[in-house]
């Protein structure tokens, strides 16, 4: 039986965590990371930094070689299969590929992310109706998700990955897409996950999504932590006032 601690306030936590692709590829090394819940968490740095296997790492989609990676105190290397959907469900992914089902419509390819989730179906109408709206999407509701741009593939995965109102969002560069005015309104749906309590994790390559911004932003390079942005994102000190 796994054993579960008690609740804290850590959603996300890495231990010296490493992962090695064949032949000799070594995508993260020696990770250690806490992420607190409500958080919202930026992590930059090139293709090739390791960004998006840690994205993968926490969702379960690829395993660790070594260290321990948990969320919400949870060991994932020790879940059971059950466990791990359960949990699953309490996660929304938005990745670059997207995994929509390209003969299903959008309201398809959100709804079932709501309905493998046990939701009800007034909550799931209302849900999907609301999500479109905002993201410039009422009138794709059913269109097939084959028939989308790139840009509106990216707005309906982004819709999935939120439907629920999860615990933890895991998003790899979701507005890569996307024009200025759009990107508004991803981020302005991710401020409002974050004000719910939700933690986010975000993995981008665009500089203008966090300038602003007073959220931790931690630069990954060759697999390692590089550097975490905090100094830049601080109120001004009293001396500066």
């Amino acid at each position: 039986m796994t054993e579960i601690k008690q609740s804290s306030n850590v959603m996300v936590e890495l231990i010296k965590v490493g992962k090695t692709y064949p032949p000799n590829v070594e995508a993260l090394a020696e990770i250690s990371l806490s992420v607190s819940k409500g958080e919202m968490l930026f992590l930059t740095g090139r293709s090739g930094a390791g960004k998006t296997t840690l994205l993968r790492l926490l969702s379960r989609i690829e395993h660790p070689d070594k260290g321990l990676v948990e969320i919400d105190g949870k060991d994932l290397g020790k879940l059971s299969r059950a466990n791990i959907q359960q949990l699953r469900r309490r996660i929304g992914v938005a990745f670059q590929d997207f995994k929509l089902l390209p003969q299903r419509t959008v309201a398809r390819n959100i709804a079932l992310a709501m309905e493998v989730a046990y939701q009800k179906k007034s909550f799931i109408r209302k849900q999907i109706h609301e999500l479109l709206q905002r993201l410039a999407l009422s009138d794709k509701l059913h269109t097939k998700a084959a028939d989308l741009s790139r840009g509106e593939q990216q707005r309906v995965a982004i819709a999935r990955a939120l439907a629920n109102n999860p615990d933890l969002i895991l998003a790899d560069e979701p507005t890569g897409n996307l024009d200025g005015e759009t990107t508004e309104r991803v981020m302005e749906l991710f401020d409002d996950q974050l004000q719910r309590g939700t933690t986010i994790l975000i993995a981008t390559h665009d500089p203008a999504i966090y300038a602003d911004t007073d959220h931790r932003v931690l630069e990954l390079k060759d697999g390692h932590i590089q550097s975490s942005d905090t100094e830049n994102h601080r109120q001004p000190a009293e001396e500066e006032l």
